[in-house]
């Protein structure tokens, strides 16, 4: 494919998301970009979340990984499904009693002003990291098949991306998200399916050939029995439920789109429908995989990392049109990352650290130039860890994703635990403390936990373990509320 022709593509996409920005934005406030104002329709919330959950991550790095790990991904995404429910049924009723616009609001009613900032702060870490990598990944691929034919640097072209989210996030936050996250949505959707379908006609091969080829290649293992191996089904499936909980139920950006729903039932009905769509569609990336390694045997394709799978097909060995879909999926899957991270990272400082939904003292036009200030910090800080990710990247995306998510989200896991489980009261001031020294044990253990465990590897798991070691240490040192 031309340079030209997938930079001409990317820009009328880009141009139909400023459409939909203009569309939503008229006339919005400060509760529309926070809260979309609670208007939302939950069938468009449910539809866009699968695009917003997904990324650019699993568009790319979830096929190329089927040649390493088979079809063993699906025990997460299990666990996924587990998880939802408890998000559903657990911590939207707490959310929408406690009418939050933050969510993190309610470690301080429950645990106090430093585990309430302790919260959001770990959140701000993890979903910086975890949206610098996902746009990375995308960033990366524009880089090599776009910008690296015009002599284009790397900077700029991140530095392109980022002011595209900034602009059509600016005004509308939430209101515009709820409604570009779903054309995103269905166009990755259709680019998926459209890519399984020029695979099997350039292999000239049935679909149903090619799901026996899968099968008598060992690709479509899924079960792992030995409990040692880092991918062990238990290990997976937990894995999956608990960085559910943590990445949705814990995280504000994904539970931002669910409280603009018009009330709890609806944000149910949203987070089942949801959940259920998103086991089919995992299902349909991991054997859209596996189709791309067929496909890369039967050609004597061989790649650097597994992450290049994908587009290394799609732009260099299918038609232009293969190329396009292929594009046009990726950027579908790259933009709600973008976009929905700034606007809850600025929902974050603005209500947790800055307070301003309790200044009385701000007009709406002072308070609305604040929270421009944050959303451009915000994007400049997004900018820079990407530059960093892409000196320090040397393996497959998901895996990294992952692995940041265990160390970061852990804490969160274990103050929310504290807080819906126990009626004890934590010592407020030790929680900052608590939440650091987790994840540098469990850094530890995993470094030397083939040593320590009799050979045990950790896994995605670590998750579980980070939580526990923050609700231990935060037990270990609580009082009686009547102390």
């Amino acid at each position: 494919m031309s340079p030209y022709l997938i930079a001409g593509i990317f820009l009328v996409y880009t141009a139909l998301l400023f459409l939909i920005t203009w569309i939503t934005a008229r006339k919005a406030d400060s509760q529309s970009f926070f809260t979309g104002n609670r208007a939302s329709p939950w069938f468009v919330v449910a539809f866009g979340m699968i695009g917003a959950s997904l990324s650019g991550v699993t568009f790319m790095s979830v096929p190329g990984w089927v040649s390493e790990t088979q079809f063993t991904y699906m025990l997460v995404v299990f666990g996924y499904l587990a998880g939802y429910f408890v998000i559903a049924l657990v911590l939207l009723p707490l959310y929408y009693r406690l009418q939050l616009t933050s969510i993190y609001t309610y470690l301080e009613k429950r645990l106090g002003s430093w585990s309430y900032r302790t919260g959001a702060g770990f959140f701000l870490l993890s979903r910086t990291l975890v949206t610098s990598l996902r746009m990375f990944l995308v960033i990366n691929v524009l880089q090599l098949f776009v910008f690296d034919a015009w002599s284009m640097p790397f900077w700029l072209n991140a530095l392109v991306f980022i002011i595209l989210a900034v602009l059509y996030t600016f005004r509308g936050g939430i209101r515009t998200i709820i409604w570009t996250d779903t054309l995103q949505t269905g166009f990755m959707l259709l680019a998926v399916v459209l890519s399984m379908v020029f695979i099997s006609r350039e292999l000239d091969a049935g679909f149903g050939s090619l799901v026996m080829e899968i099968r008598r290649a060992g690709m479509s293992k899924m079960f792992v029995t030995d409990w040692h191996h880092e991918r062990y089904y238990l290990k997976q499936f937990l894995s999956g439920m608990f960085i559910t909980i943590t990445m949705t139920g814990l995280d504000q950006e994904m539970m931002q789109k669910n409280l603009s729903c018009r009330n709890i039932r609806e944000a149910r009905k949203n987070m089942f429908t949801f959940s259920g769509i998103l086991i089919l569609v995992n299902f349909l990336f991991l054997l859209l995989g596996a189709f791309l390694v067929l496909y890369a045997d039967k050609r004597g394709i061989s790649v650097a990392s597994s992450d290049d799978l994908f587009p290394t097909i799609a732009f260099k060995y299918m038609s232009p049109l293969a190329g396009i879909v292929f594009l046009t999926g990726l950027i579908s899957a790259a933009f709600p990352s973008a976009d929905g991270a700034l606007t809850s990272l600025t929902t974050s400082v603005s209500i947790d650290f800055l307070r301003l939904d309790r200044r009385e003292d701000l007009t709406e036009k002072k308070a609305t130039g604040i929270r421009y200030i944050v959303h451009l910090s915000a994007a400049i800080l997004i900018f820079a860890c990407i530059m960093i990710f892409r000196i320090v990247n040397d393996r497959a995306v998901i895996d990294m994703l992952f692995t940041l998510v265990s160390y970061s989200y852990g804490p969160l896991l274990g103050l929310y635990t504290f807080g819906l489980f126990t009626r004890r009261k934590a010592r407020d001031r030790l929680t900052p403390l608590i939440a650091v020294l987790s994840p540098v044990i469990c850094y530890f253990l995993s470094e030397n936990s083939v040593l320590l465990l009799n050979g045990y590897r950790f896994g995605f798991e670590l998750i579980f373990l980070n939580g526990f070691l923050t609700f231990a240490g935060l037990l270990a040192f609580s009082r009686t509320k009547a102390d």
